[in-house]
């Protein structure tokens, strides 16, 4: 009898060689486009290191002639930017961890609790994201001065607290997830809420890192908001902060630009460090059959 070698499966690095993604001819085509949108960030950060004469020279020039690092120099001498910098960190910290947990709460009431009234409410919520915020700003500002909130950094994160689009966002999550492990971790024994922090909270992590990554944006980012509701320096944010470089008469461009590269390097790392949690979290995070 001829003997018959049993064929076994292949090695783990060839299929992971196999899964690599291949070269696509629409990479010619996304490579020239994200160098474009690359530029005016690239455009700043030499700014941020070119002398004023060469910033203000015609025709001007992209590269400039010599680094010169006086207007980080300048920028932490003449203004308390880490003081800014913590005040927009402390105004940030806070609306991610009041997202993540009021947003999941309101998104899973949504999702999977029956009560009457669901579908109008969640209609009414819906609907509150087309009222444009400067309508909101004279009452939401009359209502924190009688709460006494202006002029601190309440003023600031107090409207970043939950949000209607971060409960739909959360809704439309927990929709995609199976019933099965829910109903299996009742049958164990948990509570709602326990079900809601052991077993569906952590398959939401990419819905989780996507809606940390809006807060932080429209939370660092905001300004005519504190524009109106902060006065005081002490309890300004780093755009706030920008406003002061921005002369009527002269305006110190170097400066300037080294406090955008300051006030833009924390979004840029955020953003970095929050996509690779999301790819890893959607690959992790996929129910086999």
């Amino acid at each position: 009898m001829a003997e018959t070698t049993p064929t076994s499966p292949l090695p783990r690095r060839g299929r992971t060689a196999r899964r690599k993604p291949r070269f696509s001819r629409w990479h010619l085509l996304l490579a020239p486009l994200s160098l474009l949108f690359m530029l005016p960030l690239l455009q700043m950060v030499l700014t941020s290191f070119t002398d004023n004469g060469d910033i203000n020279r015609f025709p001007p020039r992209f590269l400039p002639s010599s680094l010169h690092i006086g207007g980080y120099v300048r920028l932490f001498q003449d203004a308390p930017v880490l003081h800014w910098m913590l005040n927009s960190l402390i105004v940030s910290g806070v609306a991610i961890a009041s997202h993540l947990v009021l947003c999941s709460l309101g998104g899973y009431a949504y999702a999977r609790l029956s009560f009457r009234g669901r579908g109008v409410a969640f209609v009414a919520l819906l609907a509150t994201i087309m009222i444009p915020t400067q309508m909101l700003m004279i009452p939401t500002y009359f209502m924190f001065s009688k709460l006494g909130l202006i002029n601190t950094l309440g003023a600031a994160f107090v409207p970043f607290l939950a949000s209607a689009f971060g409960v739909f966002l959360m809704r439309q999550f927990f929709l995609s997830l199976p019933k099965e492990l829910e109903e299996a971790g009742r049958i164990d024994g948990l509570t709602t809420l326990g079900v809601l922090v052991r077993i569906v909270l952590p398959l939401a992590r990419p819905a989780l890192a996507t809606l940390a990554v809006f807060t932080l944006l429209n939370s660092w980012n905001d300004l005519l908001w504190p524009l109106i509701a902060i006065n005081d320096p002490s309890k300004f944010t780093i755009q706030l902060g920008l406003i002061n470089f921005q002369g009527a008469h002269h305006v110190d461009w170097q400066e300037l630009m080294a406090c955008n590269v300051v006030a833009t390097a924390p979004l840029i790392l955020a953003f970095l460090f929050a996509q690779r949690q999301f790819v890893q979290t959607m690959s992790m995070s996929g129910l086999k059959g």
